[in-house]
């Protein structure tokens, strides 16, 4: 930044001393601006031309002054240029450095592929959870995005092994394959698969025949954009109240209600005990809508009676301090 303001400072003074040379050979000598000003950059630059006239002596001695301040001033913008330069370059690289860094220290984390409209809206909302990310893009005019939006990135194809192991593939929880078309999250898929077998791969699928080259490649979840905005659109004309619910539900913005999911920790100290035991609807004010069970079955409105088990997952609606309050006492 500073050396950003050196160069400015440098610019202007400048601009005035050959400004200001081109009005005194107007002046003292009674050239035209032409000649005038040709005269004051032959000798600030000492380029060594032949006067373009005759000199008298106050031009003569004009013409020293001027030699004087303007072989400093150009001196000094030519060291304001290079040192702008240079710490430009050394920005950039000193922040990919750190970025390097932070991404080396990532475990369990997200791997985000592709940053366009669909990509940088996902990891807008996994950012408003404590959530990992890093992000592979290879559109070089994306990376002012991604540093405004404040998201660890690497510019390189998401497809490629050596890029897909520099964004830590082999210690994360999971990728999302979001890259343009579906040719390419297919491939991506399986480079993946073949690095990380045990990971999550949740891939975007632009046509409904894509879907299951997606899952055969490799992929866990295949979620179609355009089908579940229909869907969506569907709902909200035959269930408009059900709908509205369900948006309020899983705002993350609201601050009235919300739907969240949390799982039972080992150490809970309400494990093994029933529902109507634990204190929960009186203590938190919230409503247990669902457990899902760690062999994957879903209890739906649980009864009264039903434990609560380590490996479980609440699925509870209320106040969000609440379901924050809970989220600690069944974590613990």
């Amino acid at each position: 930044m500073e050396s950003g303001k050196h160069l400015l400072y440098s610019i202007a003074l400048s601009i005035i001393v050959i400004a200001g040379g081109t009005i005194g050979y107007i002046l003292i000598e009674g050239w035209g601006v032409m000649d005038s000003l040709y005269m004051t950059l032959i000798t600030i630059s000492t380029v060594g031309y032949f006067e373009v006239q005759p000199l008298g002596v106050t031009g003569r001695i004009f013409t020293m002054g001027l030699v004087i301040s303007g072989v400093g001033f150009s001196l000094y913008v030519a060291a304001a240029l290079v040192q702008f330069m240079v710490e430009g370059r050394i920005r950039i690289i000193m922040g990919r450095r750190r970025l390097d860094r932070k991404i080396g220290r990532l475990k369990d984390h997200f791997i985000v592929c592709g940053y366009g409209r669909i990509g940088r809206v996902l990891c807008r909302n996994l950012k408003r959870r404590p959530i990992n990310l890093v992000v592979v893009e290879k559109n070089a005019d994306l990376i002012p995005v991604m540093e405004q939006d404040g998201i660890l990135y690497i510019s390189g194809d998401a497809a490629d092994e050596a890029t897909l192991s520099k964004a830590r593939i082999e210690r994360a929880k999971g990728l999302v394959a979001v890259l343009a078309t579906d040719t390419d999250n297919v491939f991506l898929v399986l480079t993946a698969r073949q690095l990380a077998p045990d990971l999550l791969i949740y891939a975007r699928a632009g046509r409904e025949a894509s879907k299951q080259k997606l899952m055969t490649a490799g992929a866990n979840v295949v979620e179609s954009p355009y089908e579940m905005g229909a869907v969506s659109m569907a709902h909200r004309i035959i269930r408009p109240t059900v709908t509205s619910f369900l948006n309020l539900a899983f705002s993350q913005t609201n601050t009235e209600i919300q739907m969240e999911e949390i799982p039972v920790g080992a150490g809970c100290k309400l494990q093994n005990v029933e529902l109507k035991d634990t204190g929960i609807r009186q203590k938190y004010n919230l409503i247990i809508i669902a457990i899902k069970k760690p062999d994957g079955s879903m209890m739906f409105n649980p009864s009264f009676e039903t434990r609560i088990n380590p490996g479980d997952t609440v699925i509870a609606v209320g106040e969000p301090d609440n379901l924050n309050l809970l989220e600690k006492e069944l974590n613990c």
